[in-house]
């Protein structure tokens, strides 16, 4: 009799948590697949590296949960090649999950403690103000937020290349909706979030009270 090996919990998250729910991209499940997760987080929480939760990684800031992530670069469509700015990409896992896709990712990070982490993971980042992104590496193809926003800021908007898109979680009334795609002439999405999900903010992104999407 034949003994089929154990998963491991890596391979577990991508068949139970990301396939069930409709992540079928095959560059994206390979990314998650080969990615050890928990080498992006504090040691701490290794032990919990692969459960679909939001990780805290310094006070105030957490690494998107698996399968938002997941959707969010599906329905991003990532191609080899394409530049992508990832915003506050903290430890670097959502920037070496784009690398592992082929695409030539700038990791903008404004904690150097998070930038230190992210370099010992083998994430090489750039450190500067989040809402005003990383233009000596513009245009982008691809603007990845490492959290939920209430908005896109104009100086972001500007570096998108020509038929760019965004992939975010947009927070309207306390919701969280995922979306990807291009942004209007105004930096307003072009088009509908595709689900209600969860999502931790990203600081510094919150929408004004006259701001209506």
């Amino acid at each position: 009799m034949t003994r089929t090996a154990p998963l491991s919990p890596r391979q577990t998250m991508v068949d139970s948590q990301l396939k069930t729910v409709g992540v079928t991209d095959a560059a994206v499940l390979a990314a998650f697949a080969d990615l050890p997760r928990e080498a992006y987080l504090p040691p701490a929480l290794a032990p919990l590296a692969y459960a679909d939760a939001a990780q805290q990684v310094a006070p105030g800031r957490r690494l998107l949960p698996p399968l938002v992530l997941a959707l969010l670069l599906q329905h991003a469509a990532v191609q080899p090649g394409e530049r992508v700015l990832v915003v506050g990409s903290a430890t670097g896992l959502s920037a070496a999950l784009l690398a592992r896709m082929g695409a030539q990712v700038t990791a903008l990070e404004s904690d150097a403690a998070l930038i230190a982490s992210a370099e010992a993971a083998g994430v090489a980042s750039v450190q500067g103000p989040l809402a005003e992104g990383w233009a000596a590496n513009a245009p982008y193809d691809l603007i990845l937020f490492e959290g939920a926003i209430g908005q896109v800021p104009a100086a972001i908007a500007a570096q998108l290349a020509p038929g760019g898109r965004v992939a975010t979680v947009l927070r309207e009334a306390g919701v969280g909706r995922a979306y990807a795609g291009p942004l209007r002439a105004d930096g307003q999405p072009a088009a509908l979030p595709f689900l209600d999900v969860s999502a931790p903010d990203l600081p510094g992104f919150a929408r004004p009270a006259a701001f209506a999407f």
